[in-house]
C-alpha cells in the first residue's frame, strides 16, 4: 500500500450541528452519524467533522487551541459556471468570501471562501487538469 495517500481529512469545529447544517446546504450527505463527530464519503477519502474539544483530546493534547486556516481544501470544477455556483452556494449557506472567482495568474478559475468554523476552501476549475466522472481528480 503507497504511503502517499490521504484517507481522511477530519476538520475541528466549534458547533457540531452549525457545521453539519452548512454542508448538508452545499449538497453533502453524511454517509455516518454519532455523537460528536459526521462522516461523509468522498471518492476515495472520507471528511469528518468533530469537535474541536474532541479532537484536541483525542490527539493528545486536550489544552491546545485548535486553529484554522493555515490549510486549503480544493473542490475543482470543470467550468467557471459550476465554480461560480459552489461559491454562491457556499455564501448562501453562511460562508465567509475570501475571495470571488476570478481568472488567475496559472490560466484557470478560483475563489476561496471560509466555511462558519474558519476553514478554507479554494473553488476552481483548471483546464489543465480534467476531472473523473466522478469529480476526482487524477493529475495528467
Amino acid at each position: 500500500m503507497t504511503p502517499q495517500r490521504v484517507t481522511l481529512i477530519t476538520l475541528g469545529v466549534a458547533d457540531l450541528d452549525r457545521s453539519r447544517a452548512f454542508y448538508a446546504a452545499l449538497g453533502w450527505t453524511a454517509a455516518r452519524e454519532q455523537e460528536g463527530i459526521s462522516f461523509y464519503q468522498m471518492p476515495g477519502s472520507a471528511l469528518a467533522l468533530f469537535s474541536r474539544q474532541d479532537l484536541a483530546k483525542d490527539q493528545g493534547r486536550p489544552d491546545q487551541a485548535l486553529g484554522t486556516g493555515a490549510v486549503t481544501l480544493a473542490q475543482n470544477w470543470a467550468s467557471k459556471e459550476e465554480v461560480d455556483g459552489a461559491f454562491a452556494r457556499a455564501l448562501a449557506a453562511g460562508a465567509t468570501a475570501l475571495k470571488a472567482p476570478e481568472d488567475v495568474f496559472w490560466g484557470g478559475y478560483s475563489g476561496y471562501y471560509a466555511d462558519p468554523d474558519g476553514h478554507v476552501w479554494e473553488v476552481a476549475m483548471n483546464p489543465f487538469w480534467p476531472l473523473n466522472d466522478d469529480g476526482s481528480l487524477t493529475l495528467p
